[in-house]
């Protein structure tokens, strides 16, 4: 048998979880990027960072800079901007996590499921053949097999090389 870990999933699952103050696309808005906010990738447009909470390893967010809660609220301009960040950020996960498949989404509104109705996000999440197993079903449980901040070192060197593009 091996063991599953997943240790900072645990204060979630528990709802110990703090909330930060604010919007988690503002955290540290003066840094291109973050280890302590999991920010990948600033700029004035856009922002992209690991999910604290993934579904599964190397999920991300990407969301533009501005706040908005619909898609429908982005200029032209901004919505080819933001599918441009998501096009690169699924390049770069796929470079590095050589995930089977990647679903790609957006959920608008707190009844189509969004955590954060206020702020319009694309979810990026890597998926391979037989990712969750029955801890999903049995336990409402995830294991995710990389620790966050070593995913975040494994991405943001590339993240940041976005910028002289």
């Amino acid at each position: 048998m091996k063991p599953l870990h997943a240790p900072w999933r645990m204060d979630y699952i528990r709802g110990m979880v703090p909330g930060e103050d604010g919007c988690i696309f503002d955290l540290d808005p003066d840094q291109p990027c973050s280890k302590r906010g999991l920010i990948l990738y600033r700029d004035p447009a856009a922002v992209i960072l690991l999910n604290r909470f993934p579904y599964a390893n190397g999920h991300l967010l990407v969301a533009p800079s501005r706040h908005v809660s619909d898609l429908c609220d982005l200029t032209p301009e901004q919505n080819g901007m933001l599918i441009h960040k998501v096009q690169q950020a699924v390049t770069i996960l796929r470079r590095h996590l050589n995930p089977d498949g990647i679903n790609v989404g957006i959920n608008l509104g707190e009844a189509a499921g969004a955590g954060l109705a206020d702020h319009l996000h694309y979810h990026i999440v890597p998926r391979w053949q037989d990712d969750h197993n029955f801890m999903t079903v049995i336990a409402d449980i995830r294991s995710i097999p990389d620790h966050l901040e070593h995913t975040f070192d494994l991405l943001v060197d590339d993240f940041q090389l976005l910028r002289d593009k």
